[in-house]
This record gives structure tokens, sequence and C-alpha cells, in this order.
């Protein structure tokens, strides 16, 4: 049986504009859900779509605890953590519906 795994993840408008930051168990339904504007909220609000960072969790707990820890940090951070591992800001979905 395979282990549940829990998402972490960073959406952009663009580069160094709008972020929000999530968490789920279904990484690929829920960007899905925010490129298709399925609910109203935040990202439909200021089109935010991109994918530009996630990180993967066995433990929901620490997929929660970072998630708010992310949410609290500058815009200088969140956009050093992005370019560390996505310095030309891809839209990283296509990667994770492979």
């Amino acid at each position: 049986m395979q282990d549940k795994k829990y998402y972490v993840y960073i959406l952009a408008k663009a580069r160094n504009s709008t972020f929000y930051v999530g968490t789920t168990s279904n990484l690929v339904k829920r960007i899905w859900e925010h490129k298709n504007e399925v609910a109203d909220g935040f990202t439909k609000k200021h089109g935010i779509k991109i994918l530009v960072y996630y990180e993967i969790f066995d433990n929901p707990n620490n997929a929660i605890r970072r998630e708010k820890r992310l949410k609290k940090w500058n815009r200088a951070w969140k956009m050093k953590v992005i370019e560390e591992v996505n310095p030309n800001w891809n839209d990283l979905y296509e990667e994770i519906c492979k």
C-alpha cells in the first residue's frame, strides 16, 4: 500500500507578483481547480494560476505547519525559496501531471 502524500505549494500570477500558498493531499487535482477557477476565492479573484513551487510531506501535520510558516514569510524569502528550485519561474503543473 502506498503512503499518502501531502503537498505545500506556491502559486503565482507572474514573477514578482501576487502569491498564494496552500496545502493539499492531491496536488494535480488542486492545481487543476485553481487553473480552471472551479471555486471562488483569492486565486480566482486575482488570476493566480502558475504553480511555481511545491514540497512533498508524508505527514499532514508537517505540511500544515510548513504552509503556516511560508504564509508568514515576506516576499523576498518566498521568492528566494522559489528561485532555488525554479529559477525561471516555470509552471510546474505539466511536471506533476506526468
